[in-house]
């Protein structure tokens, strides 16, 4: 397997995993347009890329982590962008969330190039990306998603090869309405509870054990009752996914009522000034329509 990997975008997820990909003896060479970013790579052992150029330059792979479509595009197809400087036979593994027809078009001009191209978008935030226990759903041809494993299982851990080019988006985008959906009924659980005199952490601990039990539970749980709120993953960023998740029913002639509800509450948290927090801020939203504002 490849052992020389250029990683573009080095934010919350994607430090992380660049660090990993260096503690399991890859040759990373790292680019992120924030400067600390970069900075941290190099602290890890990594390499600090000064352009996109110079960090496709000798990779055998190259991995990119980024906010969303447009910046896919700029970053992949754009001038200066990894295509215009990737040698024939590279790898290229977009591990954004994107739009599936943003995964469709890069795969398509990758081809042109001579790019083989995996889109592969990530579920189980910082800490699955700081433990290299994220869950990988990989969209490609599956010889491609073969020779990219073993640089998967130093990622993550549920790892599976969801079917053709965009297939991968499109679990993440029904991955995401369900985390924002059960966030939501978390939220609503906790309000329901303090509000009824219930002691919150002694319903919660209840509710896990039996059927409503989820991961959100076992994970936030604490944080959420606690009003703790720093970013694992952005109400931001949880906003622009459950756009995709839209996008995508709508494109495949299907209802997804519940969803457009919960994207409504995503939408209401950044109007409310709560985009920079973690998607557990849902929370307050629930608390504002009750007129419980902590």
């Amino acid at each position: 397997m490849a052992r020389k990997i250029g990683f573009i975008g080095l934010g919350i997820m994607g430090s992380h995993m660049a660090a990993n990909l260096v503690r399991a003896g890859y040759d990373v060479s790292g680019y992120d347009v924030v400067p600390a970013s970069v900075e941290k790579l190099l602290q890890a052992g990594g390499k600090p890329a000064p352009t996109i150029a110079e960090a496709v330059a000798g990779a055998e792979v190259v991995i990119t982590m980024l906010p969303d479509s447009p910046q896919v595009a700029e970053v992949v197809l754009g001038a200066g962008g990894v295509l215009e400087s990737a040698p024939a036979g590279l790898l290229l593994i977009d591990m954004s969330s994107i739009a599936p027809e943003t995964s469709l078009e890069v795969a398509r001009v990758g081809a042109e190039h001579g790019v083989q191209v995996l889109d592969a978008p990530v579920s189980g935030g910082e800490q699955g990306a700081i433990k290299a226990s994220l869950s990988i759903m990989v969209g490609g041809e599956a010889d491609v998603f073969e020779t990219a494993r073993p640089i998967f299982e130093d990622l993550g851990r549920t790892i599976v090869h969801v079917g053709g080019h965009g297939a991968g988006q499109t679990v993440k985008a029904a991955n995401q309405l369900m985390v924002a959906g059960i966030i939501s009924l978390v939220s609503e659980a906790i309000v329901l509870l303090e509000a009824s005199g219930v002691d919150g952490e002694r319903g919660l601990e209840v509710l896990a054990g039996g059927l409503a039990g989820n991961r959100i539970l076992d994970l936030k749980a604490s944080t959420m009752l606690g009003r703790e709120f720093a970013p694992g993953f952005r109400i931001d960023l949880h906003h622009k996914d459950m756009g995709i998740a839209l996008s995508a029913a709508r494109a495949a002639g299907v209802a997804l009522p519940v969803t457009g509800l919960v994207a409504q509450l995503v939408s209401a948290a950044r109007a409310m000034g709560h985009g920079s927090l973690d998607h557990s801020a849902l929370l307050k939203v629930v608390e504002e329509l009750s007129g419980r504002n902590t």
